[in-house]
């Protein structure tokens, strides 16, 4: 049975245009084709990757993080309770007020310390920044070895000036050392990605980037299964480039560097818009879709290779509406909005709203901060008359 899946699974038909078989794949001294079984070694490559990134992380990225000044906010911690560190590992992270008013009557604590409990545990959860900071060193290293690595591959290639040059001779395209290399590569690191993804920071876009991570490997394996090599180098360039300018972007945001962050910013968001929109789009989906035609039949392989292309340009057109909503507040604001991929830490005004009840609860007058305004307030009450403002700590006329 196992065998017959096998066959079935690799029959020509489903790989090669209509007229070609396996046997016109055949290779000689002076010509080698892709061969399935080369995918495996991107696997041990991977974890080399992992231990390489392991490696540059604490041995570069941290000293490096310490050096400019990028520093870890110290959180409060949840003191140990049990029972809420059960309910907060099995059941839920965030429970809702019925929940809140069951484990406060279980713990004998009053709601407000429940919630605030959940909320300091919810935080030490969170990423530091300095791992974020390391992060995205990483990825910024890798993405700039990529990039130039594809480029000095492709420089010199037809198709990379000419792209109806990516189907001439298809299927029996002769596969270069120099190619197989950068393919291993790019899926070795994608891999890589997969396998720390339970350890890496998880933002409000986890879900696409499981989607992406997995449509970019198929994508990957299958384009060299089925060589179209090609076409993918085409599509693995276009997507370094701007991946090049979104990780310094973050570096300067987690070092509060803040107008050379917000330049990065809009470089990133002009690359990225014209690369995944205009570029990706002629250069790839109408390539493949039509450009091909000229040379083959569809086939199972030119449907499957051109749905895993719509899927990445459905997820370009998702992040694509949040960058440019995130442009939109920078021209309103004139300074670049909190990326809304992350996932931000609690603000500490919810501690201070809770201390604020107490010192009520316990008869002491309690004042707010001044305001932006340079007006006080009493915390509850209305605002105190607009000519009022602090004097040495005292109320007093201006």
């Amino acid at each position: 049975m196992a065998r017959s899946l096998y066959q079935w699974l690799w029959h020509h038909e489903f790989w090669l245009p209509p007229g070609i078989t396996w046997e016109d794949m055949q290779e000689s001294e002076d010509i080698r084709y892709p061969r399935p079984r080369d995918l495996l070694l991107s696997v041990p490559f991977a974890l080399i990757l992992v231990v390489i990134r392991c490696a540059f992380e604490r041995a570069i990225a941290l000293p490096l993080s310490t050096k400019l000044g990028v520093r870890d906010k110290q959180r409060p911690k949840a003191q140990p309770n049990p029972v809420l560190e059960t309910f907060y590992s099995v059941c839920c992270k965030n429970p809702e007020e019925g929940e809140l008013l069951t484990l406060s009557k279980q713990c004998d604590l009053p709601v407000r310390k429940v919630e605030r409990w959940f909320r300091r545990r919810r935080n030490m959860d969170r990423p530091s920044l300095s791992k974020k900071f390391c992060e995205a060193c990483w990825r910024f290293t890798f993405y700039i070895i990529s990039f130039f690595t594809g480029l000095t591959v492709l420089y010199d290639k037809p198709w990379l000036w000419d792209h109806r040059e990516c189907w001439t001779g298809y299927p029996q395209q002769p596969l270069q050392p120099s190619l197989f290399w950068y393919y291993m590569l790019e899926l070795s690191f994608y891999w890589s990605l997969v396998f720390t993804l339970p350890f890496d920071v998880k933002r409000k876009d986890f879900k696409e980037q499981i989607v992406h991570h997995a449509a970019t490997i198929f994508l990957i394996s299958f384009s060299y299964c089925a060589n179209y090599i090609r076409i993918g180098t085409l599509v693995l360039v276009i997507h370094d480039a701007s991946d090049c300018f979104l990780e310094p972007t973050k570096i300067f945001n987690y070092m509060k560097w803040k107008k050379t962050c917000d330049s990065l910013f809009m470089i990133f968001s002009a690359v990225f818009l014209i690369s995944r929109l205009v570029i990706y789009p002629y250069t790839v989906l109408y390539n493949t879709y039509y450009y091909s035609m000229e040379i083959f039949q569809p086939f199972f392989g030119y449907y499957f290779v051109n749905t895993l292309l719509i899927i990445l340009q459905l997820l370009h057109v998702f992040w694509s509406c949040l960058i440019i909503h995130m442009v939109y507040k920078f021209i309103l604001q004139g300074t670049m909005e909190k990326d809304m991929r992350s996932d931000t830490e609690e603000s500490d005004k919810d501690e201070e709203r809770d201390k604020t009840r107490e010192k009520e609860k316990n008869g002491i007058p309690y004042f707010s901060n001044a305001t932006s305004n340079g007006y006080i307030q009493r915390n509850g009450s209305g605002p105190l008359n607009s000519r009022a403002h602090l004097v040495n700590g005292h109320v007093k006329d201006r």
